[in-house]
């Protein structure tokens, strides 16, 4: 049986959402509507709302806009490619409606550069958020939400008071379409370059009655404000991702286990590794697709330490050779936005070793190029990605060294990720923090080496 909130919010999320405030402008619409006095100020919120923002500062919501890679990608890359190519100007200034929503409103666009002064490094605030009323757009895509900044704000519960501002129960605000006008995205060549919400909502917790908001925004026991009485329920502004190295542990399980306990020196052995996402909503990687990477190692260890790594046995699909590690040179096109024409690419995958299983969809410019820039993405890859409650199967074939030394040879499989391409980052000069290895799961198992 599932927890009573659970049930309830199943039958909310098989209601449908109304679409409020047609009249509204929304997407591109939003460019010049307003101004950033439109909008209040998070330390104004911070003020009664301490824990929330708090959290908040840790997030990435508060970091959309002055993020160091985001910084680099949309001003040594976006910018530039734009400005050679004006088919893309409207979607370069589009990053800014879901990264920098409040310079977008204002139409300051592109904004001045993070940390510079101006209120686009607020990023996604809370009153952004909370004065959301609704999306232009089924399925919400493209920063399809319309808006209504003033005295009153938008949440999840009714009889709220306060002496600062208005505050209303609002369906849309609880709903996972409110995430999806900025989780699911569109390119130029109407490429679903990011569709996290439509990843839940065809998965089995959208079934179950598990919104976005239930892993993101976890309630617990606490106050709305410092002068609210307090809840057994009380979202919390944690909004954590791929980011929290806590969220990314244990997201995907492991169980390795080889056919036979013994084996011959000489002879021939397959190991299994069982993958399974028991802990995200949505496939992984997820999001920004394009420059993520999670990948699968497994080596062994003969009896006297020596080490072997072992690579993936191919399954034959369309579209695998992207999803096995190696060091080919890709996103050539990065030279065309660098203003760099004898730029020949970069190492595809840049990792430890080739061979490796690599679990992602990758993106390809209109050169038919791996690219790691989604606006000049014209088709997708394969989908190999792990699905929320799927299981992958990857299978080693390895004939062991006739001079394998005899004894317990261990198997240890480990998966890692990385929010972005090494090669890319370190190219770009982009903080090491962004391109290291953030470790997921790992298991082990043995047979016997032995002489018969």
């Amino acid at each position: 049986m599932f927890p009573v909130r659970y049930v309830i919010t199943a039958l909310l999320l098989f209601c449908v959402i109304p679409i409020q405030a047609q009249d509204r402008p929304w997407g591109d619409a939003l460019k010049g509507s307003g101004s950033y006095d439109d909008f209040e100020k998070p330390e104004r919120c911070a003020s009664c709302h301490k824990d929330f923002a708090r959290q908040y500062e840790q997030a990435m919501m508060s970091q959309a806009y002055t993020h160091s890679w985001d910084e680099i990608e949309y001003f040594k890359l976006a910018v530039p490619h734009s400005q050679k190519d004006p088919k893309f100007k409207d979607a370069q200034e589009g990053c800014n409606g879901c990264h920098a929503p409040l310079a977008y409103i204002a139409g300051d666009v592109p904004p001045p550069k993070p940390f510079t002064g101006s209120r686009a490094d607020e990023s996604v605030s809370c009153d952004v958020c909370h004065t959301i009323t609704g999306s232009g757009a089924e399925p919400p895509v493209n920063y399809s939400f319309t808006i209504e900044p003033g005295r009153t704000k938008l949440g999840n519960r009714d009889g709220l008071e306060s002496p600062h501002h208005n505050t209303k129960k609002h369906d849309f605000t609880v709903s996972t379409e409110l995430c999806g006008s900025c989780h699911n995205e569109k390119n130029p060549f109407d490429v679903w370059v990011k569709s996290t919400q439509l990843e839940w909502k065809e998965g089995p917790y959208s079934k179950d009655g598990v919104r976005c908001q239930d892993c993101h925004m976890p309630g617990a026991k606490g106050r709305n404000s410092i002068m609210s009485k307090e809840y057994d329920d009380v979202a919390q502004h944690m909004f954590t991702g791929a980011h929290s190295p806590a969220r990314l542990a244990g997201t995907v399980e492991l169980a390795v286990h080889p056919d036979v306990r013994a084996v011959v020196p000489g002879e021939q052995l397959k190991i299994s590794v069982v993958c399974y996402n028991h802990k995200a909503g949505h496939k992984i990687p997820s999001g920004s697709v394009e420059e993520r990477q999670l990948w699968l190692t497994v080596k062994v260890h003969d009896s006297q330490g020596k080490e072997y790594h072992l690579p993936v046995d191919r399954k034959g699909f369309e579209g695998e050779d992207y999803t096995i590690s190696s060091n080919e040179l890709a996103f050539q096109d990065m030279g065309y936005m660098l203003d760099e024409p004898d730029f020949k690419g970069l190492p595809r995958d840049a990792l430890p070793y080739e061979g490796d299983r690599v679990f992602r969809m990758a993106y390809f410019d209109p050169q038919d190029r791996m690219t790691i820039a989604q606006w000049n993405t014209a088709r997708l890859g394969v989908d190999y990605r792990i699905g929320p409650r799927e299981a992958k199967i990857e299978t080693y074939t390895w004939k062991l060294p006739a001079d394998l030394p005899l004894g317990r040879v261990r198997i240890v499989a480990e998966m890692q990720y990385r929010r972005l391409i090494k090669s890319v980052g370190d190219y770009l000069g982009v903080p090491e923090e962004e391109t290291k290895a953030e470790f997921i799961n790992r298991a082990e198992s043995w047979f016997e080496a032995v002489d018969y």
